[in-house]
């Protein structure tokens, strides 16, 4: 757990901070905050889990500050410090929650005490939130999604381990075993296009919801609607169905089904099925097969039921499934996955090695969509192909680069490794601008609100992956880049002009003199006056 100790007093943030055992209490790290603010801008940052606060600050108050809190995180504990026994600060603190109101000093049996209870309260809020019985819920609520998505990634392809398979059908629960299945396709035919715009999803649903309950009887039934807008159903059959002759049973209940919709939905379907096959190592083929059936076979004719054949012979040509599995090569170029796009490449040149080493139509089809790919992406990022690859286009442009494997393998890591070194210069500029945006508002702005939130939102970033950027960029934060630039200002103008000390004060953003006087004292050991007559700064 992470806490934030936060007075304009800095003694007493100091000593709290450092000279107490925190640590043997669970909390991991203390953060200093020296306002309310400074605070706030902390909060955006990192996820504190317990506030502990003065009541009385310039700038902003303890109880204004819990409020603020509790509209950015409502679980933040709060615990409020205070020099006074003042009823009406004890009052708004318990209305907004505030696990405790200790005066100063605390002993360390009471301060010790309320972090407790903040820290009892956070872990019985969170175990609530991640008991097994709740997340066993949410599962059960989620299921018809989840379930859908593990069968489409199956039917593309999406490879698990033995042990992975067993556990999510477990998790899911799937009655399915790692054994005989067989696969259905369902097409809904013209009769029902007049439900495209207006009730198309519950007409599929009440299909499977058929198709579930005539399959059941006799099998376990898992389905989904893919892409192209086939029904897919996975069928298996159940443990006391073994003595049940299975030959012709997928057509007789492929018949009842299509009858039964026609019946009752007036509509007609056409319906491919498979061979039983094994679960899953074959299923992505078995799809692949049956969608072939439609297209090849059942074409534009309606209401059929088709039974795939076993091929007599293999066929000369085939697909390239290192090529098409997913993610595809563009959503891993798009998430900046570089490393997973290079073995992809590779997958797909040794599929090209293993099964069409004298295919050039498999190696220009590689080519053509992996050159795809890297143009979109160098289009997504506002350039040409051609800028980023200089001189290497030409091969490109000849086809040199697609005449064969070798070729499309050393041209394509090449052109890969120079899109992720134009991807990552252009980051770094990226982030440069934004420290100069920055810096600019800042200079432009330090009289006004300049907070971590105000400049997250002039650049339109989340203020926490501003703060990231701007470290990475500088090497400090951004509060200590905007406290140095007030203080070197200040600085400046206590030399150069006959400004009073609170116009200098409200020049630099602070609104409260005594505050700024305060803070500048931190600072150098000297009061701004003492500064500007001269006095050593320590």
């Amino acid at each position: 757990m992470q806490m934030i100790i936060v007075d304009d007093e800095a003694h007493w943030v100091d000593n709290l901070s450092m000279n107490k055992p925190w640590g043997t209490l669970g909390i991991e790290y203390v953060h200093k905050a020296y306002s309310a603010m400074e605070a706030l801008q902390i909060i955006d940052i990192h996820p504190i889990d317990i506030v502990l606060s003065d009541v009385q600050m310039p700038e902003m108050s303890g109880i204004e500050l819990i409020e603020q809190i509790k509209i950015k995180n409502r679980k933040i504990k709060c615990i409020i410090l205070s020099g006074h026994s003042d009823f009406e600060f004890t009052k708004k603190a318990l209305q907004h929650n505030a696990v405790d109101y200790l005066l100063k000093p605390p002993t360390d049996l009471e301060l010790f005490s309320a972090v407790e209870t903040a820290i009892s309260q956070l872990k019985n809020e969170w175990e609530l939130i991640s008991s097994l019985e709740r997340t066993q819920h949410t599962l059960r609520e989620n299921l018809p999604i989840l379930r859908g998505q593990l069968l489409l990634d199956a039917l593309h392809g999406h490879r698990l381990s033995t042990e992975d398979w067993e556990r999510k059908l477990s998790d899911y629960g799937l009655p399915f075993t790692q054994k005989g299945c067989a696969l259905m396709l369902i097409r809904l035919e013209e009769e029902f296009g007049q439900y495209k715009n207006n009730g198309q999803p519950l007409i599929e649903y009440a299909i499977m919801n058929m198709t579930e309950e005539i399959m059941g009887e006799f099998m376990e039934v898992w389905g989904v609607k893919e892409e192209h807008g086939y029904l897919v159903f996975l069928v298996q059959l159940k443990k006391n169905s073994t003595d049940i002759s299975v030959e012709n049973m997928l057509e007789r209940l492929s018949l009842q089904l299509q009858y039964k919709v026609k019946q009752f939905l007036k509509g007609t379907l056409s319906i491919v099925f498979t061979e039983w096959f094994e679960f899953p190592q074959q299923l992505p083929e078995r799809f692949r097969q049956a969608t072939s059936y439609f297209r090849q076979i059942v074409g534009d004719e309606q209401e059929f039921i088709m039974r795939v054949s076993e091929l007599e012979h293999t066929p000369a040509q085939g697909p390239l499934d290192a090529l098409y599995t997913p993610p595809s090569l563009l959503n891993m170029l798009e998430a900046g996955h570089w490393e997973a796009a290079e073995a992809k490449l590779v997958a797909v040149c040794a599929e090209l090695d293993d099964k069409w080493p004298e295919s050039w139509e498999h190696c220009m089809e590689a080519g053509f969509l992996i050159c795809a790919s890297f143009t979109n992406l160098a289009h997504r990022n506002g350039h040409s192909l051609a800028k980023l690859l200089g001189t290497d286009i030409e091969e490109l442009q000849s086809g040199e680069a697609f005449s064969s494997i070798n070729k499309l393998r050393k041209w394509s890591l090449s052109m890969l490794h120079k899109l992720k070194d134009g991807t990552s210069d252009e980051i770094k500029d990226i982030r440069s601008l934004y420290v100069k945006k920055i810096q600019q508002f800042t200079h432009d702005n330090l009289h006004l609100d300049v907070s971590l939130r105000v400049l997250a939102d002039h650049v339109n970033l989340h203020p926490t992956h501003l703060s990231k950027i701007y470290k990475i960029e500088t090497g400090e934060g951004i509060s200590e880049y905007v406290s140095r630039l007030r203080m070197e200002r200040a600085c400046h103008k206590l030399k150069t002009t006959s400004k009073k000390v609170y116009e200098i004060s409200m020049d630099i953003g602070y609104m409260d003199p005594a505050y700024f006087i305060k803070v500048f004292k931190r600072q150098f050991g000297v009061t701004p006056q003492e500064y500007r007559d001269g006095k050593h700064i320590t």
